[in-house]
């Protein structure tokens, strides 16, 4: 609580002027429009995190990753899969988180309206009889001054009179005159009644105006206090938010952290394996004459072919009777 400074700081020298009450009034209704404000914010931040955790969960449960993985990391996978549901749900649960927050502040701002209000009436109140007492008393003082200048009128024509012959003129002068003295009386009292009345209204509206100043200010620190928590506490939210995601993705690293990839090859091996034993050698079996346990790719046993042995030439290539080939040439097959 800040102290009174409401109502030392509010006031005109115009009676009838409301300058300092409809300012802090403003004020006021400005600091439920700011509240309004961010309850509709945390409503529109509860939507973004609604949405985002509904997309996360079906991104989740729908979309296949990893599914054929193995062992260590298949184990890795499903933690991921299962941090990420939870994750997802943590979203959708602050966004619920966000819209009670919206409904406090929402009721917050209505009670502070409602309360508001009652003052309202009773400073509407009092500046309607302020102003009304005002011009009552105003026009009782256009009265009363209106009476004396009628008597001073009066006066005067009775002073001109004094040298009249005529003495019915003089007694209707001085009747009028005595009957200007007692409207003047008579308006006096009724102006200093308007003034002590006014003097009465002015008080009471005064102080219900301190008591409005003293209950406003009030009500802008509880205001104050209350958009300053809230904002806090939001901030804390979001805080909490992120540090349960890493909480849940830690999971996922710790997970991690056991997968082994020689465990995986391994298991992989144990139960995908089809055998140690590679594939035989292909045998070389010759047409003719096939035999067993014959060395790959070499004939065993007598080389019977279609037609026998090409015979060696009698003569080398550098032999200088070495028949050449050129262009006219011709092959003779037996």
């Amino acid at each position: 609580m800040t102290g009174s400074l409401f109502k030392g700081n509010f006031w005109t020298s115009d009676i009838l002027s409301t300058i300092g009450y409809d300012s802090i009034v403003q004020h006021l209704n400005n600091g439920r429009k700011n509240c309004k404000e961010f309850e509709d914010f945390l409503k529109e931040r509860a939507s973004i995190e609604e949405k985002y955790g509904k997309d996360l969960l079906s991104l989740a449960r729908k979309k296949p990753c990893g599914q054929s993985e193995t062992n260590t990391l298949k184990r890795a996978l499903e933690v991921f899969k299962q941090q990420v549901d939870n994750v997802a749900q943590s979203h959708i649960y602050l966004a619920q988180t966000l819209r009670e927050e919206a409904r406090k502040m929402e009721e917050f701002r209505e009670k502070q309206k409602s309360q508001q209000k009652k003052t309202e009436l009773i400073m509407d109140a009092a500046h309607k009889q302020k102003s009304l007492q005002f011009k009552k008393t105003m026009d009782a003082k256009k009265n009363y001054e209106q009476k004396c200048r009628d008597k001073d009128e009066a006066e005067q024509a009775v002073h001109r009179s004094a040298n009249m012959a005529n003495p019915k003129q003089q007694e209707k002068l001085f009747v009028k005159l005595a009957t200007s003295k007692t409207a003047v009386e008579d308006s006096d009292k009724l102006y200093m009644l308007q003034i002590n009345t006014l003097d009465r209204v002015r008080n009471e509206w005064q102080s219900e105006h301190i008591k409005a100043c003293e209950v406003f200010e009030a009500q802008e620190c509880e205001r104050i206090n209350f958009f300053r928590n809230a904002l806090w506490l939001h901030m804390n939210q979001l805080s909490q938010q992120c540090v349960t995601s890493d909480e849940m993705y830690e999971k996922v690293r710790k997970s991690l952290e056991m997968c082994s990839i020689e465990k995986d090859i391994e298991y992989f091996v144990n139960q995908r394996g089809t055998g140690q034993t590679p594939p035989a050698p292909i045998m070389y079996e010759n047409f003719y004459c096939p035999q067993k346990n014959a060395a790959p790719g070499k004939a065993t046993g007598p080389n019977l072919a279609r037609r026998g042995p090409l015979p060696n030439p009698k003569s080398l290539p550098d032999d200088p009777d070495y028949s050449l080939l050129d262009n006219n040439y011709s092959l003779v097959y037996q």
